[in-house]
């Protein structure tokens, strides 16, 4: 008793400097002052939050049925149908014990070791390896269905977004987002707006366990954690007005970057590439224009002028810089490809690569399907700019012929 007593002081000692008020509110502001308003008038408070958990399970129900019901269909009237593996690699203990804890793609130190172990040729170990890779990669059909879902729930929340905040004063005059604050009204479309935003990464989070497995996973896995940590974090300090607006601009190019994958799934080429062109553009003008000028501006400058910084501010403003900084980072990289893609017509291998590995940071995307191992190095002569910089982001380029 005594233990769960100390359990229990230590958890209310936490709670209370956790909600300590001279962090979340400016000065002069109590939790007492917000917790009761007038008749009719509600500000948000952290337990709206709890309400994103079942939505993200019916969000993610949701996504379950439309895959099943609506994308595989509209895949199969685009003749795309699930491949099956021509070559599996025969059960093998020893070889799986590696696969699945060691390495999935062996140098020559452990080559040699297992064919000795064996008794096999290094070739032979080299192609089991070679086909139990194969064995684990989705299908386009797989791929396309995701890429679907993603892409119509981004355009729904943003059009859901478009059309709530043009009706907004905040939307066309930034200063609003702070007037009155923190006694900013909570409107039913704005909680909709957040619940709906913060249920659909809660479930991104969920289904990362059952999606096509990436690389990236530890790491998108912390970026999903990190958005809902935003998204909360802007929600419970009632920065709702210039989170929205947060959120409509990350929101504005991620339903045409799945898109343009949807295209390149159904090989519909020229499309893809005018797909990946708009959203090379509505990219850099959202994250390098009106992010920095609009967004940065009003939460540095405009902030500061109305109601002064206080320690959340300074936490919120430090966050939102972070995320411009890797906006610059991203951009310059696929400018730096496109750059190389227009001046010579080719991109080396490496550079394909890494321009992929910056494609699937941007958004949890697998937006290639090329294997991981070693490659012989070669380059793409590639005519058309558009197409080049859509095929380099979007899927394989070329034909691959591993080291053997």
């Amino acid at each position: 008793m005594l233990a769960l007593a100390k359990a229990i002081s230590s958890a209310f000692t936490f709670l209370a400097w956790f909600w300590n008020e001279r962090f979340w509110l400016p000065h002069n502001v109590t939790w007492v002052d917000l917790a009761d308003p007038a008749p009719g008038v509600e500000y948000p408070k952290a337990s709206h939050l709890l309400s994103a958990l079942p939505l993200a399970l019916g969000i993610f129900a949701v996504r379950i049925l439309f895959e099943r019901f609506i994308a595989r269909p509209c895949a199969f009237l685009l003749h795309i149908h699930a491949t099956s593996v021509h070559w599996r690699a025969t059960p093998n203990p020893v070889l799986e014990k590696v696969f699945t804890s060691i390495t999935k793609c062996p140098d020559w130190r452990h080559l040699d070791g297992l064919s000795k172990q064996l008794d096999w040729d290094v070739r032979k170990v080299q192609q089991w390896f070679r086909h139990r890779r194969n064995q684990d990669k989705p299908s386009v059909l797989t791929k396309f269905c995701e890429s679907m879902w993603r892409s119509t729930f981004y355009l729904c929340i943003f059009t859901y977004g478009i059309r709530f905040l043009w009706q907004c004063p905040w939307m066309w005059d930034t200063p609003h987002c702070w007037y009155n604050y923190p006694y900013q009204v909570l409107t039913p479309g704005l909680y909709h707006y957040y619940v709906t935003e913060l249920g659909f990464y809660w479930s991104l989070m969920f289904s990362q366990f059952t999606d096509i497995k990436r690389k990236d996973f530890p790491i998108m896995f912390i970026h999903h954690l990190a958005t809902v940590s935003l998204i909360s974090f802007s929600y419970a300090n009632n920065m709702l007005r210039v989170g929205s607006l947060v959120m409509c601009v990350h929101d504005a190019s991620d339903f045409i970057l799945e898109a343009a994958k949807l295209a390149n799934y159904a090989k519909y080429q020229r499309l893809c590439d005018f797909l990946f062109v708009l959203f090379a553009v509505v990219f850099f003008i959202t994250r390098l224009v009106i992010y920095p000028l609009r967004i940065l501006n009003t939460t540095l400058f405009e902030s500061w002028e109305i109601i002064g910084p206080y320690p959340s501010w300074w936490l919120f403003n430090s966050l939102l810089l972070v995320l411009q900084v890797l906006h610059v980072i991203w951009s310059y990289l696929i400018a730096g490809i496109a750059y190389k893609a227009l001046v010579r017509g080719k991109v080396s291998e490496w550079e394909f690569r890494a321009c992929m590995r910056t494609a699937s940071q941007i958004r949890s995307a697998d937006l290639g399907s090329g294997p991981s191992c070693s490659y012989n190095r070669i380059h793409y002569d590639l005519k058309d700019t558009a197409h080049a910089i859509s095929v380099m982001l979007l899927g394989d380029c070329c034909e691959y012929r591993p080291r053997l």
